[in-house]
């Protein structure tokens, strides 16, 4: 990928919608976030499984920030915050790499590998 432009844009754009949305939540229902999660998964319902198959997503992008930074530790710490917060630690962190591979793709899905 050449011009990465739309591609950052769409991280950004991303991250901030999320940290607004976020904030409202809280507003609105407080920080119960992990029971609701869980409670939809037990349910077995519709909410469960979107809830799952995100929670099998967060995993492996974990799992990639690992991999991609041969499993340091302060990618391990990256991981699980990126696992726990989703998107909001993903996209400003794959915004990072991008930036700091000078647009080139491959350099920043596989770093040094």
């Amino acid at each position: 990928m050449k011009n990465s432009n739309f591609l950052k844009i769409l991280l950004i754009v991303q991250s901030l919608t999320l940290f607004v949305y976020t904030i409202f939540c809280f507003q609105k229902e407080g920080a119960n976030l992990l029971s609701v999660f869980v409670n939809n998964i037990v349910a077995l319902g519709w909410n469960g499984q979107f809830n799952l198959d995100f929670s099998c997503y967060l995993m492996l992008s974990g799992l990639w920030i690992m991999w991609r930074n041969n499993f340091t530790l302060k990618s391990i710490f990256i991981a699980i915050t990126a696992s726990i917060v989703g998107i909001m630690v993903f996209a400003p962190y794959f915004l990072f790499l991008l930036i700091k591979e000078k647009g080139d793709l491959k350099r920043t899905l596989t770093g040094n590998h």
